[in-house]
């Protein structure tokens, strides 16, 4: 309260708080002000204010009983808001931003049109026309509907006690929200609300009918005191117990320095003499175009390996790999002694790759002495049928790093399409196809990426089409994640260092790129979220998703309800390794996920030296009364760099049963697991990789080879065919099977 009376006198320039009747505007912006610092009785005096901002503080929604009368003009935008229904009492506001409120969805922007009458601009547009179909035409066909419903269905009780109608009422509500069907399924948290109170209303109009005749008949001038009003509805708050004020990740310690909102590259300039440039500057809106297809690479862009290239103290690329005795297959036997085969139709053949293309796309204004821009994440463009990948594979990858996102053809290496964003350091990028209405009627499916970083946005490239058609705010903190649902394909995990995971429909598109974002889920994660991995065999029915964490793997039900918005861990799932944790050593940190199997997880631990093999369907199975820690049934162990160095990926090709991962020598350790996956492996004895691919060492021009920097990210094409890795040190290498 003192920060908005210290403001208030400000503004009116004088000590003398009775003027404040007087004040017409007011700027509260940016106060870090929570909904206890804004007090109704002070703020209710100031009857002649039109105009007020209250945007980039920490509201949850405007106190009830707030009373301002000639208020116009209000913008609550980048704010915690999570309820609307609160500015019902703004009557008169005419002009009103909620934007960057990342609890709100677009149900809840409907509401807002809908309560406040007056209301003709929103978020900066016209709503005028759409507003007054939503209050007027929309509401008289919902009226018409329930109408129909209770006539068709519902009598009142007789007699007409209160407990009588309570249950009717709960009943009627209950079929209305149901079995009356309005609008597009991503307003049905809107249509239920507006559904809820119509009926409410028709109930209690047809008691004040029957309690008018009821007086009539007995002559009573008396209230009959078994009719009374429906309970009236409350919206209940998402989360009462949110903490106020933005959350704070905890800053880990390595060594003496701190590690803060972008910890991946703090961490690795303790290993690394040159610091990745910061940035500043708040997001650029969507619509940008991508840059248009290179026809001729920079130097830049492409820095070639060939074997001329190759310095002649150096061994030729066909000697560059290590391959260590292979561990010799053996039968993996369950806890219980009894054998235990994991079944893979998985191809035998041998995988040999050679290295391609070493690009430098990512450079700071296309500087090729730009050896400090970090490379985070890559993936290959899925194919349109997704669920059947036989025979199928893409030559097209997306890798991020720095202020910009590229397209890049494995083939040829060429740079397809560049996306920047000036200020902007990209974590983290995902795949996936949408639907995109043409203009004379009908649908086809596109292709989107979706990527997002420091800055807390996401970002929506169509690169067939050449455009960033749009972006949404994921995050007050930078996005750490990204994962869409592979059965449904608008779904959108987004994870931050907010240390939370948020479940996003971000919908399609129209012929003019306009599209709709609305928040389903909020997963409390506890520390910051790392990789999500949506089980393969998942159902509508039990779905679930695993989440790899800075502080251990956690597993989340994402089964949508319509009562729990946000959720905390379904369970823990703990490793051997953890045993060895001492003071010193912290072994928690879950920076390698991915499913091998439909059943089968490979998971590696910071500072584990092995990566793990283990099952998920048993991990579920031998959770012990209920509890939310248990451990994972671990079928193998697979021997890998003794390095400590954290947030080196791993990933697998579930079609040629493969799985790499990078060191920090610019290594890339690779386990073809076909015949472990069909015999099993013996407890206790550790499976050697198949091959250590070195680094290829690219020769810079005059200045000779380049050594080998840590592989941060790497990714497959379902078939195998190429293979992309990304380094800490501004380079991307294809290889490619032979």
């Amino acid at each position: 309260m003192a920060k908005i009376t210290e403001k208030l006198l400000l503004e009116k320039g004088t000590p003398k708080t009775s003027k404040l009747e007087e004040i017409r505007t007011l700027n509260l912006s940016h106060m870090g002000l929570s909904n206890k610092d804004l007090p109704v009785s002070l703020l209710s005096r100031l009857c002649s204010l039109e105009e007020l901002d209250l945007s980039g503080n920490r509201l949850q929604q405007l106190p009830s009983g707030l009373c301002l009368p000639s208020l116009r003009i209000l913008n609550c935008s980048d704010n915690e808001m999570e309820d609307v229904t609160s500015l019902e009492s703004l009557s008169a506001l005419e002009d009103l931003r909620l934007d960057n409120n990342i609890y709100l969805t677009v149900s809840d922007d409907y509401k807002a049109m809908f309560l406040l009458s007056n209301l003709k601009v929103f978020n900066g547009k016209d709503i005028s026309s759409s507003a007054n179909h939503l209050r007027y035409v929309a509401t008289e066909n919902l009226q018409k509907r329930v109408v129909a419903l209770w006539e068709g269905t519902f009598t009142l009780p007789d007699p007409p006690t209160q407990e009588k109608l309570k249950k009717v009422e709960k009943e009627f509500v209950a079929a209305a929200c149901s079995q009356i069907k309005y609008g597009p399924s991503s307003l049905s948290d809107y249509t239920k609300w507006r559904l809820e109170s119509i009926a409410k209303k028709h109930l209690q109009s047809l008691i004040g009918r029957e309690e008018e005749q009821i007086l009539e008949n007995s002559g009573d001038t008396k209230k009959n005191n078994a009719i009374r009003s429906p309970v009236k509805r409350t919206i209940s708050d998402m989360d009462a117990a949110r903490a106020n004020g933005s959350p704070q990740k905890r800053a880990r310690v390595v060594g003496t320095t701190p590690i803060e909102a972008s910890p991946r590259k703090s961490t690795r300039q303790l290993s690394t003499p040159v610091k990745a440039e910061q940035h500043a500057g708040s997001p650029r809106k969507g619509g940008q175009a991508v840059g248009s297809p290179n026809r001729k690479q920079s130097k830049a862009e492409s820095v070639r390996k060939s074997l001329r290239d190759t310095p002649k103290e150096a061994p030729p690329l066909e000697k560059q790999t290590r391959t260590p005795t292979k561990a010799a297959p053996h039968e993996r036997k369950a806890a219980n002694g009894t054998p235990q085969k994991i079944t893979s139709s998985k191809s035998k053949d041998p995988v040999c790759l050679r290295p391609l293309h070493v690009l430098q796309c990512h450079s700071k204004q296309d500087s090729p002495d730009d050896f400090s821009t970090q490379l985070w994440a890559c993936a290959f463009e899925p194919p349109l049928d997704s669920r059947d990948l036989a025979g199928q594979t893409s030559r097209t990858v997306a890798t991020c790093g720095g202020d910009s996102v590229c397209i890049i053809d494995c083939e040829t290496g060429h740079v397809l399409k560049k996306y920047k964003v000036s200020g902007e350091e990209f974590f983290s990028l995902a795949w996936s196809f949408v639907p995109m209405s043409r203009e004379g009627g009908g649908m086809r499916w596109c292709s989107i990426l979706a990527a997002g970083g420091k800055k807390g946005v996401v970002k929506l490239i169509h690169p067939r089409a050449n455009i960033a058609y749009g972006e949404f705010r994921a995050s007050r903190r930078a996005i750490s994640t990204l994962r869409f649902s592979p059965s449904q394909q608008s779904f959108l995990f987004t994870g931050a260092y907010d240390n939370k995971v948020v479940m996003w429909d971000i919908g399609g598109v129209d012929s003019d790129y306009n599209f709709k974002v609305s928040q389903l889920l909020v997963l409390e994660t506890r520390s910051t979220p790392l990789h999500l991995c949506l089980p393969p065999s998942s159902r509508d029915t039990q779905q679930h998703l695993l989440v790899a964490c800075d502080e251990g793997l956690l597993c989340f039900n994402t089964q949508l309800s319509k009562t729990t918005l946000k959720r905390t861990p379904e369970i823990e799932i703990t490793f051997p390794v953890y045993k060895k944790e001492d003071k010193d050593n912290h072994y928690r940190t879950i920076d390698g996920l991915g499913f091998l199997t439909d059943d089968i997880v490979v998971s590696k631990s910071h500072m584990q030296g092995s990566i793990y093999l283990w099952s998920w369907s048993r991990t579920r199975a031998s959770r012990p009364n209920k509890k939310q820690e248990v451990s994972a049934v671990i079928l193998a162990e697979l021997q890998w760099s003794s390095t400590d160095l954290p947030y080196l990926s791993l990933s697998t090709c579930p079609g040629e049963g493969y799985v790499v991962c990078g060191d920090e020598k610019g290594g890339l350790w690779t386990y073809h697991l076909t015949d472990i996956l069909e015999s099993g492996a013996k407890k206790g004895e550790a499976i050697s990789p198949t091959e250590v691919l070195d680094w290829p060492s690219p020769v810079r021009k005059g200045q000779g080879p380049v050594e080998g920097p840590s592989i941060n990210s790497v990714a497959m094409d379902p078939e195998l065919r190429y293979l992309v890795a990304l380094s800490d040190k501004n380079m991307a290498v294809v290889w490619r099977r032979v």
